[in-house]
């Protein structure tokens, strides 16, 4: 597949580059300081673009097959900032007619699981208002996602981890895994690849956890 990864300097984003390269795909990894980009290989594109034209991003996202963004707002006062860069995304993809795009969401973001325990509730319940501002600006980029033409899948971890790749996880599509409490970075990345061809997961959020 030929794949456009915004978001790939972080700890997600980096993941999806390296593991799509491994599995023979060609990725054009949009970034703002290519400096911090630190996989490389034959199949590699670099774009460097900040997230404010639609206009600049269509030569990223043109004729791909898939896009994936691993953006999201590095503190706890997000300001919207997730839904702004994922509209910007959307209005270059449907100019070029691309349609399939994946996202990294939050789990707290999706319906609460049934048959979670009293544990799991309160603990989900306390960072959902810690986090208050990040899990509202996720909302507004999945109600965009929602308004838009395109095929997308909103990817809903939990915690996440710096832990290797298990590729042994659950999904739940439109729903959360009962009692996901982590997921490793790596196996989000696995996951969001392997949903990128999957009908199953067209418009639709997806639990990932272990």
């Amino acid at each position: 597949m030929n794949l456009t990864v915004f978001g790939a300097t972080g700890g997600v984003g980096g993941e999806i580059v390296r593991q799509a390269l491994s599995a023979g795909h060609r990725v054009t990894a949009v970034v703002r300081d290519p400096a911090r980009l630190e996989v490389t290989g034959a199949r590699l594109e670099v774009f460097r673009a900040d997230l404010t034209d639609p206009e600049a991003l269509r030569p990223a996202v043109a004729g791909r097959d898939a896009v994936l963004s691993a953006l999201g707002s590095r503190n706890r006062k997000a300001d919207g900032v997730t839904a702004r860069m994922t509209r910007t995304i959307l209005a270059a993809m449907e100019a070029e007619g691309v349609r399939r795009l994946l996202v990294v969401s939050a789990a707290p973001v999706g319906p609460e699981p049934e048959g979670d325990g009293l544990l799991d509730r309160t603990a989900r319940r306390i960072v959902s208002a810690a986090l208050k501002d990040v899990y509202d600006d996720l909302r507004e980029m999945e109600a965009e996602l929602a308004r838009s033409s395109t095929d997308w899948t909103a990817v809903r971890p939990p915690r996440l981890q710096n832990k290797p790749l298990t590729g042994a996880y659950r999904t739940v599509v439109g729903g959360t895994p009962v009692k996901g409490r982590f997921l490793a970075r790596t196996d989000v990345a696995h996951a969001m690849l392997a949903m990128a061809d999957d009908p199953g997961t067209v418009k639709q959020g997806v639990g990932v956890a272990y």
